[in-house]
């Protein structure tokens, strides 16, 4: 068993959470379920951003002190992931005191190795991005490229972090893989920003007269640390400094973070002394027929409301399955109804249903038999395809290969027609062997699904005698056990109707 830290983003408190943050947490969610179904011990890290000039500026004009504003918050997070089924093992919240006296360690030790200076800044600042902007960053219209509005010009004393002292390692653990950015555009990308003159010194403090809420800077209390010093830390202060889980084997990230993750956090590792993380996994946005979500559009998908109209698996599935894991994917209604009822209410909920009836009427004894090495081969060969497809995150590609699997288990009743075979007697023990076949396609199906959709997989296993724990232990082949207690039940997938 080998241990896996898994982190996502933590996730801005400046609004609710949207579409965006639901897919992260599913995508997230579903590579620790199947890190777990292949025995790693899985740490699975998520959390909330609760500082910066947005939220205090959100909650001044909620008429709200910052606290209490990131709490009410906070729960909108804690709530969306409950109603996902997403299961992490810790939730880290930036204002909480455990982050903040991390954060404070960390910054002793980076002005310890003499990486803090106390300087001036003047330059354009973006309040969406909460970042000072290089002339890269800004449109011919002096825009902000993400934002597409005017950045501010501020001149202010700031401590600065030495980035340029560590930007030819960062370029070189890049470049080699020892820090793997997926996709390899997003790794190109980052080189890009490098680029020949190298990563500059950034900003990693405001004074208080400018931004009131946030953590302090231990050596001026006069001054708070710049958002991204104080967000990034997280990934060290939720396990502690010396914690056996780091290095984080996968920081899961949105494409317009990767900079920071890629640039800044590990420049600070670097100046800390401590292992950088194995992988950074650069997953895209959720569009609308190619277009960016937005409220002025109206084109914005509320996950909340898919969740109470539809329910957990439906949202998630459609995510993971329509979604390219590591880029740019539409969220479009009529695609999301026509998906889930075609794959998983006519697909996979018609076969699941079509085999357990027909167990039930047709098979009166214990199924038992060993299977003939090309049948295993077949299943054995889906197994591979799923695990590999997983394993390079890809949980697009790996859900199409449960599609494989059913459509294969559907052909194969209506070639060899078991009603038709239940009616010779002469065919008894045949027609075991192609039900035993069935069911243990059922089997597999379940087990893939699971981390995909797990409380519907579940219910499949509840149908075939497993229980959550053996469905974790993963899929072998061999013979359907002898427990399998074969059922009919309801209908596992609803089909949808506006």
């Amino acid at each position: 068993m080998s241990k896996f830290y898994l982190t996502t983003a933590i996730a801005y408190l400046n609004g609710a959470p949207h579409i965006g943050h639901s897919l992260e947490f599913i995508q997230a969610d579903a590579i620790s379920r199947f890190k777990k179904m292949r025995g790693d011990s899985v740490f699975f890290l998520t959390g909330t951003d609760e500082h910066g000039i947005k939220v205090y500026e959100k909650a001044l004009s909620s008429g709200k002190d910052p606290k209490v504003f990131v709490d009410e918050m906070a729960e909108k997070y804690f709530d969306i992931c409950e109603k996902l089924n997403v299961k992490y093992d810790d939730f880290i919240r930036t204002s909480s005191e455990k982050h903040k006296n991390g954060a404070s360690e960390i910054w002793k030790i980076l002005e310890k190795n003499g990486d803090i200076y106390l300087g001036e800044y003047e330059g354009k600042y973006c309040k969406g991005c909460e970042a000072y902007l290089n002339e890269r960053d800004i449109d011919e219209n002096g825009n902000c490229l993400v934002h597409a509005v005017k950045p501010e010009s501020i001149k202010e004393q700031n401590y600065f972090f030495k980035l340029s002292k560590y930007s030819e390692k960062i370029k070189d653990l890049i470049e080699s893989d020892a820090l793997k950015i997926l996709p390899e555009s997003r790794k190109n990308e980052m080189l890009g920003i490098i680029g020949e003159e190298g990563l500059k010194d950034v900003s990693f403090s405001r004074p208080k007269s400018a931004l009131p809420w946030g953590v302090e800077v231990p050596s001026n209390k006069e001054h708070v640390m710049y958002v991204w010093c104080d967000a990034l830390s997280n990934y060290l202060t939720a396990i502690g400094l010396d914690s056996k889980l780091w290095p984080a084997d996968v920081h899961l990230i949105g494409k317009d973070i990767l900079r920071f993750h890629a640039g800044i956090w590990i420049g600070m590792l670097l100046s800390l002394g401590v292992e950088i993380p194995k992988m950074i996994l650069v997953h895209g946005f959720v569009t609308s027929r190619g277009e960016k979500m937005s409220k002025s559009i109206g084109n914005v998908v509320n996950p909340f409301e898919y969740y109470e109209k539809y329910g957990t698996d439906y949202l998630r599935y459609y995510l993971l399955r329509e979604i390219p894991t590591l880029s740019d994917g539409d969220f479009i209604h009529e695609r999301f109804m026509e998906t889930i009822n075609s794959e998983l209410s006519n697909n996979i909920g018609n076969l699941f249903n079509r085999v357990l009836m027909m167990t039930e009427r047709f098979i009166s004894s214990e199924l038992s038999f060993e299977f003939e090495d090309e049948f295993k081969a077949k299943l054995n060969g889906w197994y591979f395809e799923y695990n590999e497809a997983f394993e390079s995150y890809d949980i697009k590609r790996a859900s199409e290969v449960v599609l494989k699997v059913s459509d294969f288990a559907n052909k194969f009743i209506d070639e060899k027609k078991p009603w038709a075979m239940a009616k010779e007697l002469s065919l008894k023990e045949e027609l075991e062997t192609l039900m035993a076949k069935l069911i243990e396609l059922l089997s597999l199906i379940t087990h893939l699904l699971y981390p995909i959709i797990p409380e519907s997989a579940i219910k499949m296993g509840g149908g075939l005698g497993l229980s959550e724990k053996e469905i974790l232990k993963g899929y072998v082949v061999s013979k359907v056990p002898s427990n399998f207690e074969i059922k009919a039940g309801d209908i596992l997938f609803i089909r949808l109707e506006e």
